[in-house]
């Protein structure tokens, strides 16, 4: 998909670990970010301002 079969083994690995780690990043920043707008949702409603 991303073209990482085509290189040789220890730059496919780290092609791979490079891979896994900006998905980790964007999903750690996006989660984030949602948990801090549900919170602030819920803070609000339940506060009633």
């Amino acid at each position: 998909m991303l073209g990482l079969e085509t290189l040789s083994g220890p730059l496919q690995a780290v092609g791979t670990v490079g891979v896994v780690l900006a998905e980790a990043l964007a999903l750690y920043v996006g989660y984030g970010a949602l948990s801090h707008l549900a919170q602030s949702t819920i803070l609000t409603t339940v506060r009633g301002d």
